[in-house]
């Protein structure tokens, strides 16, 4: 993965769209918070655009960039931030270290993903808010079916050609899972359309998105399958006026490092009012 996004770094400008749409969003979200955070991190940066966001704001104090790729790390110090090479599934974070953790289409890239959770909800300090957002299963659907259909009429069965990524209901069980307060995940839908699917290889290309497969485990990819797949997706996913589309589904999470501050739930029996009770009332008046 390092790999893709330090061949992406040069003109990742041109191709960020969804990652600073997705940047603003987290960087909104922190805005509905009451909170100041003297110490965050943003996992996973890139070119720094979140970091640079929330540094904007007055919700926090000091922030650093991390990410794997020393090309991305290189244009992030470019853009005045304290950055440095942090691998996403290893970050070596200090116990409590971090008031807040953002990260913006970087988790999904992670082999384990459920550790990688576990140790961000361990960086922070107690009462400390991660917010994240990362490529869901929805993602280029319509890609993933014309690869599939064109390998299977052309050569008789199927390559994963796409990386595999997680649905919304998994990405609530993980964040239960990994021990965070008040989590919640939520999904937004994102459509994009282009004169011709080979440039959405191109963006795909561009962003540091292509798929990274250990290697061996992948075959190649013929141009007699790929040309039968973009037939396909013409042909399938074409609207009237001759674009494609392009679906990018982006699951968002946050949740806080547990503390005796936040509200707990009441445990069952303990309410003092029935609701069955309320009904009855609510239906005499």
């Amino acid at each position: 993965m390092a790999r893709n996004r330090n061949r992406a770094a040069a003109q990742f400008e041109n191709y960020d769209f969804l990652k600073a749409r997705v940047s603003s969003d987290i960087a909104d979200r922190l805005a509905d918070t009451s909170h100041v955070f003297p110490r965050a991190l943003d996992l996973g940066a890139h070119n720094g655009q979140l970091a640079g966001l929330i540094r904007a704001g007055n919700q926090v104090e000091t922030v650093e960039a991390g990410d794997l790729s020393e090309r991305m790390v290189a244009l992030a110090e470019a853009a005045g931030l304290h950055a440095r090479l942090m691998d996403e599934e290893n970050p070596g974070l200090a116990a409590g270290s971090y008031d807040l953790i953002v990260s913006a289409l970087s988790l999904h890239w992670v082999n384990d993903l459920p550790g990688a959770l576990i140790q961000i909800r361990n960086a922070l300090k107690p009462d400390g808010l991660f917010l994240g957002a990362l490529f869901g299963a929805g993602t280029l659907a319509e890609l993933r079916a014309c690869l599939m259909e064109a390998e299977t009429e052309l050569r008789g069965g199927v390559a994963p050609r796409v990386s595999p990524l997680p649905g919304l209901r998994d990405m609530a069980s993980l964040m239960q899972r990994a021990g965070y307060a008040l989590p919640v995940v939520d999904r937004d839908t994102v459509v994009v359309r282009y004169a011709d699917p080979l440039t959405l290889l191109k963006d795909l290309k561009g962003m540091g998105e292509r798929a990274a497969f250990s290697p061996g485990t992948m075959r190649p990819l013929t141009r007699s399958v790929l040309h039968r797949a973009l037939e396909l997706y013409r042909e399938g996913f074409s609207d009237a006026d001759g674009k494609v589309r392009a679906t990018f589904e982006i699951v968002h999470l946050s949740g806080w490092h547990p503390a005796d501050s936040q509200p707990k739930p009441l445990k069952p029996g303990s309410a003092r009012a029935s609701l069955a009770d309320a009904v009855k009332g609510h239906r005499r008046s």
